[in-house]
């Protein structure tokens, strides 16, 4: 066991350390006018399991670092996503006015359309809550939901790569920050006994990490030929065309 010390200065890491990752990120798109190559459904999966995991917490009162970083996560996300649309690209689902998703989720016009459906969320889960929260079955399932959504974090980032060819548009200090930060987490889990929900979870967002360090090599960062992060190019296309 380390110093209390040690495990004080950890625990402040976790509770700032994750939501400063993205600081980064939101100054460049800013500077750059631009919210290319960065998968706005990060903040989506970031602000529902959070969410998500706060209401975990009343249910398990695990280390209260993990808690402060959820909420401070929140806000972060709020204000990345606040940005992403100000300046999102010219070429998207939202300016060509379609989506291929179902009601077309997360690729609404407006700010006000995702605070709603946040809103909305947290009714419903406080409801469920309110109604569950005292079945430790469904406490557990909560978390498990709460870390598992979280650990698909790279996983839109690692498709809009895929689909540009490129890493254009996503900094390198979020890369960095997502492994060096997701290395730490996983130490930290095991290190402070956390619930197993943290550890499983969180081996598995540190391994999809590691593959787009891998796409960062592969493909590089250069611009590509066509950005067009949240849907097909031949969707797109059709629709000008209409």
């Amino acid at each position: 066991m380390f110093p209390e010390w040690l495990s004080t200065v950890a625990s402040v890491g976790m509770a700032v350390g994750p939501p400063l990752v993205y600081a980064d990120q939101a100054f460049s798109i800013v500077k750059r006018k631009d919210s290319t190559g960065f998968s706005k459904d990060t903040c989506a999966i970031l602000l529902l399991a959070n969410l998500t995991r706060c209401f975990f917490w009343l249910g398990e009162r695990f280390e209260r670092a993990l808690l402060i970083q959820s909420i401070l996560m929140i806000f972060a996300q709020i204000a990345l996503l606040f940005i992403c649309l100000k300046y999102r690209p010219r070429i998207s689902s939202e300016s060509l006015g379609g989506s291929s998703r179902p009601l077309s989720f997360w690729q609404w016009a407006t700010f006000t359309q995702y605070i709603e459906f946040l809103a909305g969320f947290i009714l419903v889960q406080g409801i469920a809550f309110l109604i569950f929260g005292r079945s430790k079955l469904y406490v557990s399932i909560l978390g498990f939901v709460a870390l598992g959504l979280e650990s698909t974090l790279p996983i839109p980032q690692l498709i809009s790569n895929y689909k540009q060819r490129s890493l254009y548009g996503f900094r390198m200090s979020t890369l960095l920050g997502w492994v060096g930060g997701d290395s730490f987490k996983t130490w930290y889990f095991f290190n402070e006994g956390s619930p197993l929900q943290f550890k499983v979870c969180a081996i598995f967002q540190l391994s999809i990490d590691f593959v787009i360090v891998a796409q960062r090599f592969i493909y590089g960062n250069a611009p590509p030929e066509t950005v067009l992060p949240d849907d097909d190019l031949e969707q797109a296309l059709a629709l000008e065309d209409d």
